[in-house]
């Protein structure tokens, strides 16, 4: 779903934030949560995005090679600029997804142990709603400690 197709939420401001606003929302959260718990609830709000953006696509068959294209449509640059989707890839049972720009690692400095909260839960919830399986996510890579991108890697929850 392309950011175009849906009504104007802010008529005078448009419908993007700035990311230093969001980023300090996330900041806020884990302080007055503390880390695991924002985590828990970053991921869990952004398995909801994940779902809400792809569940017209539920039960259409797409090959996950065409999978990038759909969700950069949805959250690249063309859609809410949450991330750019590289390359999605099945290894086995496995799908590893290769993000940049993403909302999480933006602005942090190198080294940074900052994880991919939401935008993990939205790429977790994305798959889940496209392939029909439930999924536990992980980041692998990291572009802040040296990773050419943020690479996630989804498998099945057992």
């Amino acid at each position: 779903m392309e950011a175009s197709s849906s009504p104007q939420l802010r008529p005078v401001l448009g419908d993007f934030a700035s990311i230093v606003c969001t980023k300090a929302i996330v900041v806020g959260v884990e302080q007055a949560l503390g880390e695991r718990a924002a985590h828990v609830a970053l991921i869990a709000a952004g398995r909801a995005r994940g779902r809400q953006l792809t569940a017209h696509l539920a039960g259409t068959g797409i090959a996950l090679a065409d999978t990038a294209a759909i969700l950069n449509a949805a959250i690249g640059a063309s859609g809410t600029r949450l991330c750019i989707v590289n390359k999605v890839e099945e290894d086995g049972t496995a799908i590893r997804v290769s993000l940049s720009e993403t909302l999480c690692s933006a602005g942090e400095p190198q080294g940074s142990p900052r994880i991919l909260t939401f935008t993990m839960g939205a790429i977790q919830g994305a798959f889940e709603q496209l392939t029909g399986r439930q999924l536990k996510a992980r980041q692998i890579e990291s572009v802040l400690r040296g990773g050419a991108y943020d690479v996630l890697e989804l498998n099945n929850r057992i």
